[in-house]
């Protein structure tokens, strides 16, 4: 949209206002002032040559001979020209000019609102179309609008495409959810099934087969509920005084059997503590689903850098694997619930495509954040930044 010069509101108002109003004064003044004139042109070119000398003289000096004056004004103009009465000549052409003025003043008062109006129409048009769900709608600003209005335009067409993505998100995840509550739960029904109907022995292993897949059943629920939790902003946090840089040494320890299974090395620069206010469960759920993507996606990198930075605002955790990264086109997305850039790799890891989603929940749970970015060589960097709170001051 041309970014256009818009008055305010107040200014616009007051514009056309002022406009029609001495405009139509300025036009009865004028037509009478126009009457007159033609009139005194009219009687003067119809006056005797030496009447017309002798009325110059006494126009400028009607104290030489006031009854004169009169004498050559009645003759010329009438004996009613002076009469000071509501029924005069001079009345009656106000009141005509008055009567004529009224349509125009109606045409142009509405012509002038007309911008108005029209920016009002179509914000209640679009306004009707949201309502009955059609989020693709958008407003054009009417040229000549207030300011004020056309804001409010910009920001309602901002609002629908903003509602016609959250929409376009919400039937995604639905889908996403229903197939990823779908598969492992087909799976344990279809083992049960073949158990039933003596396909498949019911011993332990059969069994076992049955519970690994309702336990990834379970653990996409409880996932699906924590972010339900943090998206209505009842994500309960234990926030209590913890060592960051242990924390991270304690979940590289927990994850060193897979990082050697990968052929991967962690390393965790820098050793001096860093205390922060703090959930420990939910910050080391963070840091596990950060390094085990990395082991899982990086591998071929055979390399995962972990460094801690403090400074007055917070603290900033990065990890840096040298795997294959990935797509520019995936970074905005890459946080989003089930979004995979290979959906049939993620998905034969264990993947749910929640991971990233629920550590980006629980960093805005403590007021922080998390972001990727791609680095000049292969890989990318997942940076934590976690502001200090009042207690952590």
């Amino acid at each position: 949209m041309s970014r256009l010069k818009y008055q305010s509101l107040w200014r616009w108002i007051c514009v056309r206002i002022l406009t029609l109003a001495i405009g139509t004064v300025v036009v009865i003044a004028f037509c009478m002032w126009l009457r007159f004139a033609i009139e005194n042109l009219w009687v003067l070119h119809h006056m005797p040559a030496a009447m017309r000398q002798e009325f110059a003289l006494l126009r400028d000096n009607p104290e030489l001979n006031v009854t004169r004056f009169h004498q050559i004004v009645d003759a010329g103009w009438g004996a009613r020209y002076s009469e000071p009465s509501i029924a005069s000549a001079d009345w009656m052409m106000v009141g005509i000019l008055v009567v004529v003025m009224i349509p125009f003043i109606v045409a142009f008062g509405l012509k002038a609102a007309r911008p108005l109006s029209a920016q009002f129409s179509r914000l209640a048009n679009a306004a009707g179309a949201v309502a009955k769900g059609d989020f693709k709608t958008s407003v054009e600003p009417v040229k000549n609008a207030p300011a004020e209005l056309v804001r409010f335009t910009e920001d309602f067409n901002v609002m629908t495409q903003q509602l016609s993505r959250y929409e376009r998100e919400l039937r995604a995840s639905h889908v996403a959810m229903a197939h990823e509550l779908r598969s492992p739960l087909t799976a344990a029904m279809g083992r049960l099934q073949g158990m039933l109907d003596g396909v498949f022995p019911p011993e332990p292993k059969q069994l076992g087969m049955v519970m690994r897949q309702l336990l990834h059943l379970s653990r996409l629920i409880d996932e699906l509920h924590l972010l339900s939790l943090a998206d209505a902003g009842q994500l309960n946090l234990s926030k209590n005084e913890l060592d960051l840089t242990e924390l991270v040494r304690e979940r590289v320890a927990w994850l060193k059997p897979q990082s050697a299974a990968s052929g991967v090395t962690i390393n965790l620069s820098g050793s001096d503590p860093l205390l922060y206010d703090g959930d420990a469960s939910r910050l080391g759920q963070v840091f596990t689903i950060i390094m085990e993507n990395a082991l899982r996606y990086a591998a071929e990198g055979k390399r995962l850098d972990i460094d801690l930075r403090q400074d007055a605002q917070g603290v900033e955790i990065q990890f840096r694997d040298y795997g294959r990264g990935v797509d520019a086109s995936f970074l905005p997305v890459m946080f989003e619930r089930f979004t995979r850039e290979e959906g049939s790799r993620a998905r034969d890891s264990g993947g749910s495509g929640l991971g990233l989603s629920i550590a980006r929940a629980i960093c805005e749970a403590h007021g922080g954040s998390i972001q990727a970015s791609r680095t000049q060589e292969p890989g990318i960097n997942i940076i934590v930044c976690l502001p200090y709170g009042p207690r952590a001051e």
